[in-house]
């Protein structure tokens, strides 16, 4: 969610538990311009709470001028003081891969992480591996929710000839009946299953809008929930998937967003509960 329109756009995800206090909204609003400001991000996003048990996380995200570029994260403890994450390498993403249970909401917490090694004799030796901080889980966790189920609507974002994806000025936003459908929603991360498609299935696409993964073939199917709301004014997507993510489009004008509010936890019960 733009911090600029952060009062109105959180008010359009309410029904799904998005609930802050004006307080903490104004603080918010106030603090994201400031970090704006002070590291020069061309726009900057409340990207959602992950609750812990002794506190809560809020995270931004810092965009630069290509939106599909690389994206710097801030998280707040207390909605005014913002503390720049590292970046999610493939080792930070596979080391706390294994970690369960809730977040603490303390960013020193660390885990206690046991690896289990096969040898001759012994099949399995516990060796105790270094203590991994809570700071390395939640930045996995935000990439990881990121490519999962971080979506936008098909046309919003343009992709040039020379490689930049930039925001389309021309997008009105999408119609009542298109809006409906999960096809009309892409993964805002690199594609996976465009790569896979014939020539042939290529042909119907627009390669300025259609770069990246629609929603329809997600898997497991059915990890989507569509509803129209406000009198058909609003529509929001649900994740089952990643429960928390929420997502919202008024039909025929620019306004979109997601917001994650959870636990930080996966939902890896899912393909047993449709």
């Amino acid at each position: 969610m733009d911090a600029e329109t952060l009062p109105y756009a959180l008010d359009l995800v309410t029904s799904s538990g998005v609930c802050l206090s004006p307080e903490k909204r104004a603080a918010l609003r106030t603090s994201l311009l400031l970090v704006r400001r002070d590291y020069r991000f061309e726009q900057v996003r409340l990207w959602g709470r992950i609750q812990g048990i002794r506190g809560a996380y809020y995270v931004a995200e810092g965009l630069g001028p290509d939106r599909a570029g690389a994206r710097s994260c801030l998280y707040s403890l207390n909605c005014m003081d913002w503390s720049l994450l590292p970046p999610p390498t493939e080792e930070i993403v596979a080391v706390t891969a294994g970690l369960k249970g809730r977040f603490q909401g303390d960013p020193s917490y660390e885990y206690e992480h046991v690896e289990k090694k096969e040898e001759g004799e012994r099949p399995y030796e516990e060796e105790a591996a270094p203590l991994i901080k809570e700071e390395s889980r939640l930045v996995a966790t935000i990439h990881q929710i990121d490519k999962a189920v971080g979506i936008v609507p098909r046309g919003a974002y343009v992709k040039s000839p020379l490689g930049p994806v930039h925001e389309n000025r021309n997008f009105e936003g999408l119609s009542l009946t298109e809006a409906k459908k999960l096809s009309s929603y892409f993964h805002f991360t690199e594609p996976e299953n465009l790569k896979n498609k014939t020539l042939l299935e290529k042909a119907d696409l627009d390669p300025a809008i259609d770069f990246l993964d629609s929603l329809e073939h997600d898997i497991p199917k059915g990890s989507w929930s569509i509803q129209v709301e406000r009198g058909g004014r609003v529509i929001v997507l649900r994740s089952l998937l990643w429960l928390g993510l929420t997502f919202y489009h008024i039909p025929n004008t620019k306004q979109h967003g997601y917001i994650y509010f959870g636990n930080g936890e996966k939902n890896i019960d899912l393909p047993f509960m449709l």
